[in-house]
Parts: C-alpha cells; structure tokens; sequence
C-alpha cells in the first residue's frame, strides 16, 4: 500500500498574524480555500521549492475558544534551514521567543502565535557553537 505525504494541519487563532510568523520561515501560500458554509478559511503554506509538503493553517470565522492551548498534544513541525544562527537571529528580531536556543549549532525551537511548536534543525552538518546561542537558557517549553 502506497502512502503519500499531504499536510499537516494547526488551527490558528488569528490568521494573519499566523501567516506572517510562517512567512518568516520562508513559507509561503500556495493555496486558500473560502469555506462560506463551513465558516472557515484554509491557508496552505509551503517553502518555494517544496509546494508538496504545506502546513495547513485552518482559521474558524467564528473563533476558537480553545485557541491558544499548550498544543504539546499536537507535538511540532520540523523544518530544516540553511543556517539556524541567522534564522533565529531573525525571528527573534521580529519579536519570537527562542524557546530552545541552537546552543549546538544543529537543533532550535520556538512556538507559533497559536503556540505551535516549531523545531529548526541545521541542515547538514551542525554549525560551531557560538554566541549568544551557546550560552543562552530555555524559554518556557516547546
């Protein structure tokens, strides 16, 4: 039986602020669906180069009240990046906690704005071990 990869799928509570955290990761929207009987909104965001494997941002028009929850049950998506210093460097410049610093140059985490955990890991080999990531303590959880 074959098995094919199609999304992974978070429910988000504001979905502009959402698509713009996903944005400074480098993905972006491949695709939206405007549900007017189902009262929702469906955002598909991927990186450029892989259109395949989106996360599926699902938005209720009319609220979620259980939106945001620790969503540790949800467990994390993982996205590798070309260098995990200059990518934390940037999200924390717009204002995102590092939660798990890459202290060893290979592995980060932060959370999404519906508290999404989000796990960065170097791709290739791990970078050196520098500063202020080598030093740095956990935020909260991930």
């Amino acid at each position: 039986m074959k098995v094919k990869y199609l999304h992974t799928m978070v429910r988000v509570k504001d979905l502009e602020e959402n698509i713009k955290f996903y944005e400074l990761l480098g993905l972006k929207e491949t695709r939206r669906i405007e549900n007017e009987g189902g009262r929702f909104t469906l955002i598909f965001m991927a990186p450029e180069d892989q259109p395949d494997c989106p996360v599926e941002l699902t938005y209720n028009w009319d609220g979620d009240e259980g939106l945001p929850s620790d969503s540790r049950h949800f467990g994390h998506l993982a996205y590798s990046v070309g260098n995990i210093y200059e990518m934390c460097a940037k999200l924390q410049e717009a204002g995102v906690v590092i939660n798990r610093p890459p202290r060893d140059g290979h592995m980060a985490f932060v959370r999404s704005p519906d508290n999404v955990s989000i796990e960065l890991l170097q791709e290739g080999d791990a970078l050196e071990p520098a500063e202020p990531w080598k030093s740095m303590e956990n935020t909260g959880h991930w």
